[in-house]
């Protein structure tokens, strides 16, 4: 099909940053309440979607993830005041429902259906805490994707929502006083008039809110009006002795702690106060606080402080740094359970709080552990496994007894033993070995031929693990092949292999990437015209580099909601946040590199690049969709050759937390069809 572009909306801008003049032609596109903007969005998607709608194969492939997603599920279960929490959805509902049961053996009763609170689904039950007697549900509800937080609270015994509600809280968990009158939470200041999904987001303080009160009467606890960009997570120690607050800065993996006695009007003592480390609090044994700290442990070890006899003076090493990166630890009865990643699979360890082992936890296969939940002084242990081929299992382990048990099973209409799941490594440019799993039938011959999708995303301290995405399921009972990389600037590998693939080292990450896909060529699973590179938010930038810097690799590009002009990224919402990754456009010297790689300002006019499909959505205030249209717009009008450039933007949804399980499902059976169409499979 001969595509006609709909025209942008363009202007004349030309900034002159540290002395070198900028183009940015579709400037008007950061405005996304423009009559100009919304009658490009409108004209995109009728282009976007006529197109989709003539490829045979969608329909198909849209019932069948229909019936793959179609199966019972328990995404968390939780042990709170005696009683049980579980979120679970069963098969098609939009939104996950909370669901609370007496006892184990008890049949869950529906505590929360945000699915009644909108017809289309697009409200979300996006955060929740259970107060320490398991009578309250605060819980936080976000609109069509957004990171805005309105906070109610509900009765647990009746079902009843309580009058109280809080508006203007975002990146925050409600904490509960012991007693259950009241929770700290964070806000930010309410935002000038139509800037609730552009403007910057600074100053966040956190307040405390008395049951029963209007939000203006909730008290101010902290705030810090010298320091714009410190966020703050409240918390209560379990025993109610200690009010916490886990101070963060953007995303830089280091932060400060703060403590002081529960009920006092005393200054927050500043345990950890400069940013060195990370200090993740896991528990309290009276005044000895555990964390999870990358202190002189790169890949990551517990120690422990004695806040009775001083500050970090008094830390000890309770489990020392090991060859596997310490991926989480958290409380488990009299003692602790610790997550490591194995190259980049999870194994679980139990130890005391001395420090001594008390064994593994078993789990099937290689896999991710994505839930862990018990709590201190209490026998009870909950966790889920998962992996690329089975969906989450939930166990129940008994740390007096030993015995575990699976405690949610999940059915699904799929044969898992038709496909193998394997791990190579493959050598980067600089001769770096990048993991890289591999999916697909057994049986597979390597004649160059099989559509292929490499999925990567390569920052953020976020390793990429083995995860179950029944959409995916589609993918190889096409005969495709999935492939994963972990790249430098994830979580894999502790904070070295982070930070190789941060600021001035963010070619790392796209020459790891790139390397993956020529392996997979080299080694007959694929050719260009086959394959296919996929990434969302960060994952979206590394599509976007990887597309510019080698346009001839790949068939087809598939970025989401991706952070594209890297020379205005701090400029909206919580982008200033990311420099700790990107570094700054401000700075003269991060803006060379960063102008290097930026996808927005690397398009060449006339080159082929590969069909693309740009996912965003119109309510995503994280990464706004101006990076999205600006990109699609670009790309358009740089394309020489005949692949179609598309974009495709989902109203009323966001960055992805929250999206209706409808709107999922169309998306990935587009996302498919598109692909196996470009690469003549559909």
């Amino acid at each position: 099909m001969k595509l006609s572009y709909p025209p942008a909306p363009t202007a004349k801008v030309v900034e002159e940053l540290h002395g070198v003049q900028i183009p940015d032609p579709y400037r008007p596109l950061e405005d996304p309440q423009a009559p100009e903007t919304r009658a490009w969005i409108e004209a995109q998607n009728r282009l976007t979607f006529g197109y989709l709608e003539q490829i045979p194969l969608r329909e198909t492939l849209r019932r069948r993830l229909e019936e793959l997603w179609n199966y019972p599920r328990v995404l968390s279960f939780f042990k709170r005041g005696g009683r049980y929490f579980s979120l679970r959805n069963d098969g098609l509902q939009n939104q996950n429902v909370l669901y609370v049961q007496e006892h184990l053996e008890a049949a869950p009763r529906v505590l929360l259906d945000p699915n009644t609170l909108s017809e289309d689904g697009t409200v979300a039950l996006s955060n929740y805490a259970v107060s320490p007697d398991g009578r309250y549900l605060a819980y936080a509800l976000s609109k069509s994707g957004s990171d805005w937080l309105t906070w109610r609270v509900r009765e647990v015994e009746t079902a009843q929502d309580l009058p109280d509600e809080i508006r203007w809280s975002k990146f925050s968990s409600a904490a509960w006083l012991p007693d259950g009158s009241g929770f700290f939470y964070s806000r930010y200041d309410e935002p000038a008039e139509g800037t609730d999904y552009t403007g910057a987001n600074y100053f966040q303080k956190v307040y405390l809110h008395r049951l029963g009160t209007p939000q203006q009467q909730d008290v101010l606890v902290y705030e810090r009006p010298d320091q714009k960009e410190w966020g703050f997570q409240a918390f209560v120690t379990h025993d109610g002795r200690y009010e916490c607050l886990h101070v963060w800065r953007g995303t830089h993996r280091e932060n400060l702690f703060f403590y002081r006695p529960h009920g006092s009007e005393e200054r927050f003592v500043e345990l950890v106060g400069e940013f060195v480390a990370s200090f993740e609090f896991i528990r309290n044994q009276g005044s000895r606080f555990y964390f999870k700290t990358n202190l002189e442990a790169p890949r990551g070890r517990v120690v422990v402080v004695d806040v009775a006899r001083g500050g970090l003076e008094t830390l000890e090493t309770l489990v020392p740094e090991g060859e596997d990166t310490l991926s989480f630890a958290e409380p488990a009865g009299d003692g602790l359970v610790l997550g490591y990643l194995h190259h980049a699979s999870h194994r679980l360890e139990l130890v005391d709080l001395e420090g001594r082992s008390r064994g593994r936890l078993p789990l099937p296969t290689l896999g991710m552990v994505p839930l862990v939940a018990g709590e201190e002084d209490d026998p009870e242990l909950f966790y889920g496994f998962t992996s690329f081929l089975y969906p989450l299992t939930l166990y129940h382990h008994h740390l007096t007894t030993g015995q575990t048990q699976p405690l949610f099973t999940p059915p699904l209409q799929f044969d898992p033993s038709l496909y193998e799941t394997h791990q190579v490594f493959v050598p980067s440019r600089d001769g770096t070995r990048i993991p890289l799993f591999l999916v697909h039938k057994k049986g597979l011959q390597l004649n160059g031929q099989n559509p292929t999708l490499l999925y990567g995303y390569g920052g953020f301290n976020i390793p990429m693990t083995p995860a179950f995405n029944p959409g995916r399921l589609v993918w190889l009972e096409q005969g495709g092949v999935f492939a994963q990389a972990c790249l430098r600037g994830g979580g894999e590998y502790g904070e070295d292999w982070y930070r190789a693939g941060t600021l001035e080292r963010k070619q790392n990450v796209f020459d790891d990437f790139i390397a993956c896909a020529e392996w997979l060529i080299a080694q007959g699973y694929t050719k260009p015209q086959r394959l296919a590179i996929q990434g969302g938010s960060n994952g979206g930038l590394l599509v976007g580099a990887a597309l510019t810097q080698r346009p001839e690799l790949f068939g087809v590009a598939l970025p989401a909601v991706g952070v594209l002009d890297m020379l205005r990224f701090h400029k909206f919402t919580i982008g200033w946040a990311w420099v700790s990754d990107y570094g700054s456009p401000d700075n003269p010297e991060h803006f060379q590199y960063l102008r290097a790689y930026s996808p927005l300002h690397n398009l060449k006019p006339g080159t082929h690049y590969p069909a693309t499909l740009i996912t965003t959505a119109d309510h995503d205030d994280r990464v706004v969709p101006a990076h999205s249209f600006k990109f699609a717009a670009a790309l358009q009008a740089a394309q020489g050759g005949p692949a179609p450039i598309l974009i495709r933007i989902q109203t009323k949804a966001g960055h992805g937390l929250g999206k209706p399980t409808r709107m999922l499902i169309e998306e990935q059976a587009d996302i498919y069809a598109f692909t196996l169409h470009q690469m003549g499979l559909a």
